[in-house]
């Protein structure tokens, strides 16, 4: 399966996406500073209240306007600039600390403050001084404040962009190191899988030609399915309930009437997603440390349902037990169904998934594996 080629990223496209982000912070921070500036034009004797916060407002949004205006157009201008030279899109950066800054900035403050100016002007029907008019007390004094406020707004929401750039790539390095123990959690289930199954195999083929042949058409069958099926980070339940039945499958050839199979799955569950190969490795770990040490053998129950949130998976049998199990002499390397399934549940869902190992409680005894995954996050990336 080959990975999805996406089209690559202009950087007008990477720029607007970034200013859609950022807008619900600089509207905030814009209502903060021109809120300020009103009161402290009023602390010293100006017009009423809503009329200083109008014109701060209007110059604000001027302000802001261009210099988002002038950010776009520079990454505008980056793309035509790759497109002459005959480079692919690219989402930059194409513009690199304050050098990409002051332009945008010095624009916004040369056209600003006249612009909101007038916008006000023609709401309130005033007609005040031009602001280049730098004789003019008034004039200077706009000026000024414009240009601490724009200076203020580019600083609070520069930083703010670093900080979520920065966040964003520990997110990107977290969950690359989450993928990473991922394929490495799958690339130690498959030869495990495989050498027990060829272990089995040659135990029966010394005692039963006839099933071990028989056992050998189960296990190309398995093999072509579950290797496959390893290769994909998640599939329906109903897929996973498949697979743990061509386990069994293959088990019951070698085990015989030692071996009962129960499988519950209901309908409504059938399509969600969980990660593949998920009760395999549980349900050979009941087998071969619960019912096979067994002389009689035993049950293997697999079964889903809803508890509120979470879907709960249970595999249990009614072999030795865990008391029994461990002082076995297969007690070597039994934990690594249980150990495996744990590592991948934390690495997709952190604490949001839980697995329980114990006793059974009823008289049929053995032992009980029961794994609690969020129904609204089993479509997943890996947790950071």
């Amino acid at each position: 399966m080959h990975p999805a080629v996406t089209a690559p990223t202009t950087a007008l496209a990477s720029a607007f996406q970034r200013w859609r982000q950022r807008l619900p912070r600089t509207a905030l921070v814009l209502l903060a500073v021109c809120l300020a500036i009103a009161i402290l034009l009023l602390a010293l004797g100006g017009r009423r209240f809503i009329v200083q916060l109008t014109y701060s407002m209007f110059i604000g949004l001027s302000c802001t306007a261009i210099n988002d205006l002038s950010w776009l157009a520079q990454a505008w201008g980056y793309d035509k600039l790759r497109s002459l030279r005959g480079l692919s899109p690219s989402p930059g950066p194409y513009v690199s600390g304050w050098t990409g800054v002051l332009p945008s900035a010095a624009l916004s403050l040369l056209l600003g403050p006249p612009l909101g100016q007038h916008l006000a002007d023609s709401v309130f029907g005033f007609s005040s001084p031009s602001l280049f008019n730098l004789d003019n007390n008034n004039a200077r004094f706009t000026l000024v404040v414009s240009a601490l406020a724009t200076l203020v707004l580019i600083i609070v929401l520069s930083t703010g962009e670093r900080l979520s750039a920065a966040r964003a790539q520990a997110e990107a390095a977290q969950r690359q190191a989450a993928e990473n123990q991922l394929r490495l959690l799958q690339s130690q289930l498959e030869p495990h899988m495989l050498f027990n199954t060829l272990a089995n195999l040659r135990v029966l083929i010394g005692m039963d030609p006839a099933r071990a042949q028989a056992m050998l058409d189960r296990l190309i069958t398995f093999l072509r399915a579950t290797l496959n099926a390893s290769r994909t980070p998640q599939h329906a339940l109903a897929t996973e309930f498949e697979r743990v039945a061509d386990y069994l499958a293959l088990m019951d050839v070698r085990m015989g009437p030692r071996l009962q199979i129960r499988l519950d799955l209901p309908d409504a569950l059938r399509e969600l997603p969980v990660p593949s190969l998920l009760l395999q490795p549980l349900v050979e770990n009941a087998i071969k440390h619960g019912l096979e040490p067994k002389v009689q053998g035993g049950r293997v129950e697999v079964s889903a349902r809803l508890d509120a949130d979470n879907l709960v998976l249970t595999v249990r049998d009614t072999g030795i037990g865990l008391a029994a199990a461990a002082s076995s002499a297969q007690a070597e390397g039994s934990h690594f169904g249980v150990a495996q399934a744990r590592e991948r549940l934390s690495t997709l869902y952190g604490t949001r998934a839980q697995l329980e190992l114990i006793d059974a409680a009823d008289a049929d005894g053995g032992v009980r594996v029961t794994l609690r995954i969020p129904v609204a996050t089993t479509a997943l990336q890996p947790a950071v």
